[in-house]
């Protein structure tokens, strides 16, 4: 830590700066626990940060970020599911209420993809395993993009992402049982970094569309 200046320059301000505006929030949160009643799966990209976006305070929003904001399908067996677990949590131990899915444009994760960088190697490592869910995603991509650029076939993937996400929220019983009684609501949005705009899916059109 103390090798990094940027980090401690940072939380030295936080220190002098934010934790005395907040410091009763914080005491708060410490005593009796967190209780977010939104859960954001985001990607780990460092441009996108979920609390900034949505100008989140301490204890509001449960996020996970992983490389290209995906939601693997439920695999009862297997070794270590790092986003599946902090889904279980997030639902059944934290009780959210929405679950959104939040893609972004000019995803390196997904560019790597559709570059075959990454999800199609012989000898697979970590990210392309990871990176291998995003084919069921590609081929709806390619149906909407298909002679398109480059650019427009990336943003095709990157809303395709967050909606084979989506469909595979619906995988987890504990997910699906929660929408079936009401608990539960799911989400999908989509976060440009050049000029700061929000889109959110409409589930009833399947397209994207402007926040306002």
């Amino acid at each position: 830590m103390y090798e990094v200046p940027e980090l401690m320059d940072g939380y030295r301000r936080f220190l002098s700066n934010r934790y005395p505006q907040e410091a009763t929030l914080y005491r708060s949160l410490a005593e009796q626990g967190q209780a977010p009643k939104t859960m954001v799966i985001a990607c780990c990209d460092s441009r996108v940060d979920p609390a900034a976006i949505f100008s989140a305070g301490p204890g509001q929003l449960f996020i996970v970020r992983n490389v290209a904001n995906l939601v693997p399908p439920f695999e009862p067996q297997g070794d270590y599911h790092g986003t599946s677990a902090a889904l279980e949590f997030a639902v059944t131990g934290l009780n959210v209420s929405n679950i959104l899915v939040l893609g972004h444009a000019r995803c390196g994760g997904v560019r790597a993809f559709l570059d075959g960088l990454y999800g199609r190697a012989e000898t697979p490592g970590f990210i392309d395993r990871w990176m291998s869910l995003l084919e069921p995603a590609y081929v709806e991509a390619l149906k909407s993009a298909s002679g398109q650029s480059m650019q427009q076939q990336q943003r095709a993937l990157e809303y395709a992402s967050v909606q084979q996400s989506l469909k595979n929220l619906h995988t987890f019983p504990f997910v699906q049982e929660r929408l079936n009684d009401g608990r539960l609501q799911l989400h999908g949005a989509y976060f440009d970094i050049a000029d700061g705009q929000l889109l959110a899916l409409d589930p009833a059109t399947g397209q994207f569309g402007p926040v306002s």
